[in-house]
């Protein structure tokens, strides 16, 4: 892990960074709503992908259509 403010590597688990004295402890309540934010991206790149795909036959079937 590494310091988010000098980005000097530090001991997981340490509370306060021992190069700049920085608090870097992250309460468990932002790791979980990072995940969800994680879980919630995911779905959204999943159907983003699976527009793409319905968006790519339409074309490839308007193309066959026309020549």
């Amino acid at each position: 892990m590494s310091c988010p403010y000098c980005q000097a590597e530090t001991v997981e688990g340490r509370l306060v960074c021992v190069v700049c004295s920085r608090d870097i402890a992250v309460p468990p309540a932002l790791l979980a709503e990072r995940d969800e934010l994680r879980r919630k991206r995911d779905l959204i790149r999943g159907e983003l992908q699976k527009a793409r795909d319905e968006l790519d036959m339409i074309r490839a079937r308007n193309r066959s259509r026309r020549g």
